[in-house]
């Protein structure tokens, strides 16, 4: 299965922490990393803290979602991860954005991402990756994008 993942972090040494995501990534028994984006940095968004540093990676894989999502979740464990409340600062965030054409949506995953369309810091390595992809039941990334161009999104790599 085709899956998209969003990679973003602004706590400690970010750059590094999404570089080292991308590489646990590619470290997964039956997943393949496809491609990823540039390295972007971003304004947080409904958040604080730091500038963040985001990627996105196409994987290939033999998980299902719900085990796909426990492994980023491992990996980001791996970082330190906290949830002291919604949106706070991180060492490393891994969003599960999209499983295939999947609509998922249960008590501990929603796919695709609910607000991945609205969201800059997703969009622009998605696009530079995957510019004709489609979100299941919201459209092609391409007619977003303009819609999150306000968004400070700067690619640094």
């Amino acid at each position: 299965m085709i899956a998209y993942v969003g990679i973003g972090a602004n706590l400690g040494d970010a750059r590094a922490n999404v570089l080292d995501a991308l590489r646990r990534l590619a470290l997964l028994d039956g997943s393949t990393i496809i491609e990823t984006s540039g390295l972007y940095r971003t304004a947080p968004v409904d958040s604080s803290g730091p500038d963040y540093i985001n990627a996105v990676a196409c994987i290939d894989t033999s998980f299902d979602p719900f085990e796909l999502l426990q492994a980023l979740q491992d990996i980001e464990q791996a970082h330190g991860r906290e949830r002291p409340y919604r949106n706070a600062p991180r060492t490393l965030d891994l969003d599960l954005l999209l499983y295939g054409d999947q609509l998922i949506a249960t008590d501990t995953l929603t796919v695709p991402h609910p607000r991945m369309h609205e969201r800059g810091f997703v969009l622009a390595p998605l696009a530079e990756i995957a510019p004709d992809l489609v979100i299941p039941g919201v459209g092609p990334i391409r007619d977003h994008l303009p819609l999150v161009a306000s968004q400070a999104v700067e690619k640094i790599g």
